[in-house]
C-alpha cells in the first residue's frame, strides 16, 4: 500500500499545518508518493522531511525548475549529453517514493510514462555514433519502476549498440522499495552483466535509518554479482546537515559495502529551498568529516554549478602559504596543526 493523498498520509501521521497546506494552490511541480516501505519510517523526523510534503514548497518562486539546463542539452529526446564523456538517460518519469528535495521536480512525476521503444534505441544508437561517451547514467525517475521485460528490453538496446559503455544503474528503490529486487529482475540484470563494460549500481540513501536490512539486503544482490555499489548523497537541512549523522552514514554504508561517493550540495531548485543548507556551514561539515572518515569513507562534497557548469569538489583549503624563497609551503593538518613541505 502506497499513499498519494494527504488524506491517505494523515492515517499514518499527524500533519503539521505547513504539511496540510501543501496542495492549496495546486500549483505544485512533484506529486506525493509515499512507499510501503517508508510509511514506518515517517516516525523519525529526518526520513518525514524527505519524503512528506510542505507548503514552503510553494513559497520558493525565485529558483529555476531547470538549473542544469538538462533540456538544452537533449540532442535526442530524454538523452541528455552535458558532458563530454558521459550521458544521461531519462528511463521513466516515475519514481517508488518522490524525494521532496529532488533536483528534476520538472520531469519526475509528470505522467510523461516510461521511455517508448524508439526513445531507447535512439538514444542508444546516438551513443554508438558518440565514442567520447563512456559512460551512460540510466535515471529518471526511477529505472527500477519499470517492467522486467521494459528492463531487459533497454539493457538488450544499449549493449547491442553500445557494448563498451559503462552501465550506471541509478535507483532510489534499494531505500524506498527493496522487495523490486526479486529473483527474475536479478536474473535479467545477471545475463547482461555478462558481455561489454561493467555496471555500476548508483545508490542514494541520505541519512542512516534508510539503511535498512532489507535495503542492505537488495544492495548485496547487486554487490554479490560484482556491481560496485557508490551513493550519492544529498546534504539536506534538518535531514543531514552535522557531522555526526553523516559519519553514520558512511560507517553504515562502508559496512554494506556501498562507496560513500558524492555528498552533493542541493541544486536551487524551485520548490527545494527550505531543504538546502548554506555553502559556508557545508564546508564547515566537510572539514569535520576529514577529521572523523577515512578516505574510503569520505564522499566528495559536490556542487552541481548552475547553468550547466559541471561539477565541482568544495573543501576546505589546507594551503596556508607558500615562500617563494625557501620553496616551501605551510599547510594546516585536520587537526588544526600546521606542516611544512618542499617544493
Amino acid at each position: 500500500m502506497a499513499i498519494s493523498t494527504l488524506e491517505e498520509l494523515s492515517e499514518h501521521i499527524t500533519l503539521t499545518e505547513d504539511e496540510k497546506n501543501w496542495d492549496k494552490n495546486g500549483d505544485n511541480t512533484l506529486p506525493l508518493f509515499i512507499s510501503d516501505h517508508i510509511i514506518p519510517l515517517l516516525s523519525n523526523p529526518s526520513i518525514r522531511r524527505q519524503f512528506v510534503p510542505s507548503a514552503k514548497e510553494n513559497e520558493d518562486n525565485e529558483c529555476t525548475l531547470d538549473p542544469q539546463m538538462e533540456e538544452k542539452h537533449q540532442n535526442v529526446i530524454r538523452l541528455v549529453h552535458r558532458y563530454r564523456n558521459r550521458a544521461a538517460f531519462l528511463t521513466t518519469d516515475r519514481c517508488f517514493a518522490y524525494c521532496r528535495h529532488c533536483f528534476r521536480r520538472r520531469f519526475s512525476g509528470s505522467e510523461i510514462g516510461p521511455a517508448s521503444d524508439k526513445e531507447i534505441s535512439d538514444a542508444a544508437i546516438y551513443i554508438s555514433k558518440h565514442p567520447e561517451i563512456k559512460e551512460v547514467l540510466l535515471t529518471g525517475g526511477d529505472m527500477f519502476t519499470l517492467s522486467d521485460e521494459r528492463i531487459d528490453f533497454m539493457l538488450s538496446e544499449f549493449r547491442k549498440h553500445c557494448p563498451g559503455v559503462i552501465l550506471r544503474l541509478c535507483t532510489r528503490a534499494v531505500a524506498v522499495y527493496p522487495e523490486r529486487f526479486t529473483d527474475n529482475l536479478m536474473s535479467i540484470i545477471r545475463k547482461h552483466l555478462r558481455e561489454g563494460a561493467p555496471f555500476y549500481l548508483m545508490t542514494q540513501f541520505n541519512h542512516p535509518a534508510e539503511l535498512t536490512d532489507d535495503a542492505v539486503k537488495a544492495v548485496a544482490a547487486f554487490v554479490d554479482m560484482g556491481i560496485p555499489a557508490m551513493n550519492q548523497s544529498v546534504l539536506l537541512k534538518g535531514v543531514n546537515d552535522d557531522a555526526g549523522t553523516l559519519t553514520e552514514l558512511s560507517e553504515k554504508l562502508l559496512l554494506s559495502r556501498i562507496k560513500p561517493y558524492y555528498l552533493f550540495q542541493g541544486d536551487p531548485v524551485r520548490g527545494t529551498a527550505h531543504l538546502r543548507t548554506s555553502v559556508s556551514d557545508g564546508l564547515e561539515i566537510e572539514k569535520e568529516l576529514r577529521k572523523r572518515l577515512s578516505g574510503l569513507g569520505m564522499p566528495q562534497y559536490t556542487i552541481d554549478l548552475p547553468k550547466g557548469g559541471g561539477k565541482v569538489i568544495l573543501t576546505h583549503s589546507y594551503l596556508i602559504c607558500s615562500d617563494e624563497s625557501t620553496g616551501k609551503y605551510i599547510f594546516e593538518t585536520p587537526e588544526g596543526g600546521s606542516r611544512t613541505y618542499p617544493e
